[in-house]
């Protein structure tokens, strides 16, 4: 079961994002990917149009994760045909915030195991949002 190639992949992005690891994670994606994180209108992609091609999907890199510390608590995974979907949780803290989103994360890969589209499932109405005061934990 974790040989998977989309929970392969999935895994491996999860990892470049908690080590920050930019290059490596870019690498994962199909030249003419997408990323929709969240799927739909967000303060990171108004238009609702997803981060399309290696170019917009850094540009998400270096605004949305760049500066953010991310956890990934994931409950369970099902794949099926090239994806997977991922259940869980997301923290990431970020000047003193700390967000949580609970959701499900979708990763769908092409026939080199690279991915196509990676697309989360939450909602911003929803997310639990923790500020911590300067110097304490969060």
């Amino acid at each position: 079961m974790a040989d998977h190639p989309a929970r392969v992949a999935g895994l491996a992005s999860q990892h470049a994002v908690r080590t920050k690891d930019r290059a490596t994670w870019l690498n994962l994606f199909a030249p003419d990917a997408v990323v929709e994180d969240p799927i739909g209108r967000s303060p990171y992609d108004p238009a609702g149009n997803g981060h399309r091609g290696r170019d917009a999907i850094a540009a998400f890199w270096d605004t949305a994760i760049a500066e953010s510390d991310i956890a990934f608590r994931m409950r369970d995974s099902y794949a099926c045909g090239a994806e997977v979907a991922f259940v869980g949780t997301i923290t990431s803290v970020r000047r003193e915030v700390t967000v949580e989103v609970d959701g499900v994360f979708t990763y769908r890969v092409d026939a080199d195991g690279r991915i196509a589209a990676l697309r989360a499932y939450w909602e911003l109405d929803r997310a639990r949002r923790i500020t911590s005061e300067p110097g304490t934990a969060g």
